[in-house]
C-alpha cells in the first residue's frame, strides 16, 4: 500500500542542507522501492511535476520527475553540462504553496544518475524537461527557487512572511 507523505514546507532546515549520497548496496531494497512509489504518489497527490527526498523530510539525494512516460527516479543526479541558451520562465515549489517567481535556467542540460535499479544513466534535457531536472536537483543541494529569482510574481507577502518567521526563530 502506498502513503502519501506530508510535505516539508519553507522554512524548515531540511529544505537547507546538502542531502546523503545513496549508496549502491541501498538499492534496490524492497524499502526502496516502496520510498520511490510513496514519493511518485505524494507529487501525484499534490499535483506536482516532480518531488525532491528532502521535500518528504528525506535527507538523501533522491528526486522523481513526472514524465509522458511515467515516472523517471533519478539516484544522485548530476548536472555535467549546461547550456549557455537560457529561458526564463514561472516557477513554484511544492514546498513554498502559492508563491512563485520567474526563473532563468539553462534550456538544455547533460545529465548522470543512478536509475530505480542503481544502473548509471546519463542523458539530455532541454526545454520544460531540463527546468524541472535542474529545480529538483537544486533541492538535494539546498537551494530553493526563490534564491534564484527577482522577480516573485505571486506570493510576494506569503514569501515575506515566511521570510520574517525564519529571520525571528
Amino acid at each position: 500500500m502506498t502513503k502519501v507523505y506530508p510535505l516539508t514546507l519553507y522554512p524548515d532546515k531540511i529544505l537547507r542542507q546538502s542531502n546523503r549520497t545513496i549508496k549502491l548496496e541501498e538499492l534496490p531494497t524492497k524499502e526502496f522501492a516502496q520510498l520511490l512509489l510513496d514519493m511518485e504518489t505524494t507529487m501525484k497527490a499534490e499535483d506536482g511535476v516532480g518531488l525532491a527526498a528532502p521535500q518528504i523530510g528525506k535527507n538523501i539525494k533522491l528526486t522523481v520527475i513526472n514524465t509522458a512516460d511515467g515516472t523517471l527516479a533519478l539516484i544522485n543526479p548530476k548536472i555535467t553540462r549546461k547550456s549557455l541558451k537560457k529561458e526564463e520562465m514561472e516557477e513554484g515549489c511544492l514546498s513554498l504553496p502559492g508563491i512563485f517567481g520567474r526563473v532563468k535556467r539553462s534550456y538544455k542540460i547533460k545529465v548522470t544518475a543512478l536509475d530505480k535499479n542503481g544502473r548509471k544513466v546519463k542523458f539530455k534535457a532541454s526545454g520544460y524537461f531540463a527546468r524541472v531536472i535542474q529545480h529538483e536537483v537544486d533541492h538535494l543541494n539546498g537551494i530553493l527557487f526563490i534564491d534564484r529569482t527577482k522577480d516573485i510574481v505571486e506570493g510576494q507577502d506569503k514569501l515575506a512572511e515566511l521570510r520574517n518567521k525564519l529571520a525571528n526563530g
